[in-house]
């Protein structure tokens, strides 16, 4: 069918559902169970490639077996986006904590734990031998012909920048300009690195099309969740991840041209550079074809075999450029040089410029290729990353963990006075770290992909002493189908404005966040570093759901023009770029039934959403991921439906287990020890907005939940309601190492 009739079939399907469904609202109403009968069971084979860690064939001596699969024998049904449940837990195979390998394929049970873990020992020490989770192997992606060679490891308590010598037989993994892992093989049409295409040998919709019909603007404010819950999730990807030949910052730069520099003329394929794979805009696109735009230029991320590590003729895999690992290096740099560029040189602290009696981040080295700064004297930033500009908020944040690094090594010093520069950095550092885990695991992952299912699959424990769960055999490499797909998914509670907020909490004004891409001068004007850390705790965000702002989707890194670029489409387009394999295939591999017919689908997507789907696709086992999964009904006490929820799960046990500096180990030489365990474990993301805005007052305990009467405002010295570190337990003693905490030191810390 040709594109201008797909957009115009398009458009009466969109007009009727409109007109016949009430579809704005529809979403938010409850989504009936549309197999018209009670909660479904069946039998799901799943193939599982699992060399076995002990020799052989592997787990199971190569037994076929099915594993059974249940939505819960007292299943509700589903319920809208707006709800973020589906009735019943969802007890199912998720697919997780399973590696495919191309070598000695073995078909064995998914092994999975049966009950929910109420509370565990003091120290919990996992039997490998008997423990649910199969052993692992790394991730099915060929081994690099380029990787550095490292000196032997030591032993050593503090990580190193660039994650290398985490692991100890493979000190290697976890590295920047390594290879992102995959769940699933890849689907490049031509097996090696073209972009797929239909099963049935044409072209995939375009991508902006799909993002016209699938994720339109329809702004409805979370409830319970304040904007804080999504910015932070940026700032957890930006820690795991970032494409080499990408950097989701400023558009792409003037020698990559995809399209006419008027946006009117795709360059022919053969003329335009290598990495080309611009994204087509319909004819009759509802904001581009007002300013005969007919073209937004996308640059292919940078592969293995670009940059000289894999034969061109083998399938390609794309590179991360920061370090996999969750330890910060959005602060201190993923690279030895970036991290030693960050640094102030004395007392362990990290460089700033001080205006205004307030501290600053330093100037970004090259202000013009960072930000959109319009005169010399507009900050701009640097940071560990080269992305932290970007917005408003992401930048706020960036600042309160900066000034958090400082505000710790200056209590270390004043504790330690013989510490050296080097010793306060790497302890302060460290503590820095567990505080970003332990929010991370303990506060923020909950809301997203549910305590309940955290516990179920090992990624979250109820315990106060030490969880002593790290595997060697476990790659930590950031999954191409979280980072690329998954993780996106939260791209939907970005609020189009920026609410600037008082003491009291009245608002001020807003910013329009197209204004301001890649311009963080704001942030410095009078009270806004305040009022916008006011605004992320206070602000919902925007329900988690197939909608998007406009900001977004038709003006990101606009730059004073009238239009900018598309944030979903180049979601999408990226997913083709690297090769995801379909929605299909991945329900298949978190359990659930693989579609056949469109009808299929509508087990977690609504009856609309499937008829737009079949109109755009070809075939079910043509739909991108990033959309499919997107448009899921959410799982009970998650913001996700169940596809993404594996993958993210997946990720997140990938990324704990496989860290062997990961916060909550008292098994090795750098363990916090119980009493330091303990008191990181106080760690919010409220006490980091107390602690290191210019002068917040109040907040309210929970900073990731909107404000409430059981969530009310506190005085910001109230360290009951808001606990705080004690970092007196760091205090060293020539003669006891470690010494209880000292009174006298109450003052400086704070406390009452």
């Amino acid at each position: 069918m040709a594109p201008n009739k797909v957009v115009h079939s398009i458009r009466l399907l969109v007009i009727g559902l409109l007109i016949s469904e009430g579809l704005a609202v529809q979403f938010y109403e409850t989504i009936q169970n549309y197999t018209g009968h009670g909660p479904v069971s069946f039998v799901h084979s799943q193939k599982i490639y699992h060399p076995s860690p002990h020799g052989g064939n592997g787990l199971g001596g190569g037994a076929y077996s099915s594993a059974a699969f249940s939505l819960g024998e007292s299943a509700e049904p589903l319920t809208g986006y707006g709800s973020n449940s589906l009735g019943g837990d969802y007890s199912g195979d998720l697919g997780l904590h399973r590696v495919p390998q191309p070598q000695h394929p073995v078909f064995v049970p998914h092994l999975r734990p049966q009950n929910h873990i109420p509370q565990l020992p003091p120290v919990f020490q996992p039997d490998n031998n008997i423990s649910p989770y199969p052993a692992q192997t790394p991730a099915a992606s060929p081994p690099p012909t380029c990787q550095p060679l490292y000196a032997p490891c030591q032993h050593n308590k503090f990580r190193t920048i660039d994650g290398s010598c985490n692991n100890l037989k493979n000190p290697g993994w976890g590295t920047p300009n390594t290879r992102y892992a995959r769940l699933l093989p890849h689907r490049y049409s031509d097996g090696i690195h073209a972009p797929p295409t239909s099963v049935t040998g044409t072209n995939l919709p375009g991508a902006r099309l799909v993002s016209i019909v699938m994720f339109p603007d329809n702004p409805v404010p979370d409830p319970v969740w304040t904007l804080i819950s999504m910015q932070w999730g940026q700032i957890i990807t930006h820690d795991m991840s970032m494409a080499m030949g990408t950097t989701q910052t400023k558009p792409y730069a003037a020698s990559v041209q995809c399209c006419s520099p008027d946006g009117r003329i795709l360059i022919p394929y053969g003329q335009a550079p290598s990495s080309c794979f611009a994204i087509e805009i319909p004819g009759d696109d509802p904001l581009f074809h007002k300013y005969g735009q007919m073209c937004m230029s996308f640059s292919r991320s940078t592969t293995d075999a670009d940059i000289g590590c894999k034969p061109p003729h083998q399938p390609q895999e794309q590179i991360v450029t920061v370090s996999h690992y969750m330890d910060a290096s959005l602060v201190y740099g993923s690279t030895p040089e970036t991290a030693a560029a960050l640094r102030q040189g004395f007392g362990g602290r990290l460089v700033v410029e001080v205006r205004d009696g307030r501290q600053w981040p330093p100037p970004a080295a090259n202000k013009s290729a960072t930000c959109e700064t319009q005169d010399d004297d507009e900050p701009c930033y640097r940071f560990g990353d080269v992305r932290a500009n970007q917005n408003p908020q992401l930048t706020v944040i960036q600042i309160i963990l900066l000034r958090e690094h400082n505000r710790i090594a200056d209590i270390l010093q004043h504790l330690n006075p013989h510490w050296d520069d080097e010793r306060i950095f790497q302890e302060a550092r460290r503590i820095l770290i567990a505080e970003y885990q332990h929010i991370n695991y303990a506060e923020w992952l909950p809301i997203f992909i549910g305590t309940n299912n955290m516990v179920k699959h090992g990624v979250l424990y109820k315990t106060d002493g030490y969880v002593n769960d790290y595997r060697e055999d476990v790659d930590p490499s950031v999954l191409n189908d979280h980072a690329t797909a998954a993780f996106r998914y939260f791209h939907s509670a970005i609020q189009g404005q920026l609410h600037l907020i008082g003491e009291r909490r009245e608002v001020y004004g807003a910013l329009r966040l197209s204004d301001f891409f890649n311009r963080p001068g704001v942030i410095e004007e009078g009270d806004n570093m305040d009022k916008l850390t006011r605004g992320l705790s206070t602000q919902n965000q925007e329900e988690v759901d197939p909608f998007l702002t406009s900001e977004i989707t038709d003006y990101l890194f606009r730059n004073g023009k009238p239009f900018g670029r598309d944030l979903r489409a180049i979601d999408i387009q990226r997913g083709r770029d690297h090769g995801l394999a379909s929605y299909n295939d991945y329900r298949e591999f978190c359990g659930l039934p693989r579609a056949k017919h469109w009808e299929d689908f509508k087990d977690f997507i609504n009856p609309e959403n499937v008829q737009k789907l079949s109109v755009l696709y070809q075939h079910p086992d043509d739909v991108d991921l990033v959309v499919g999964a997107s448009v899921e009904a959410h799982i009970k006490d998650t913001l996700t439906g169940p596809t993404f929820l594996c993958i993210m799960t997946e990720q997140f046990y990938r990324t704990r287990v496989g860290d062997r500096f990961f916060y909550e180990r008292g098994d090795h030489h750098g363990a916090f020890t119980p009493e330091q365990l303990r008191e990181i474990r106080k760690s919010t993301v409220s006490r980091l907005l107390c602690d290191n805005g210019d002068h917040i007052q109040t907040m309210q305990p929970e900073g990731f939940r909107v404000i409430s009467e059981k969530n009310q405002l506190v005085s910001c010295q109230d360290t009951r309601a808001i606990p705080a570190l004690d970092l007196s337990y760091w205090k060293e003693d020539v003669h006891a190492h470690l010494s209880p905490r000292i009174p006298e030191y109450d003052a400086f810390f704070g406390k009452k």
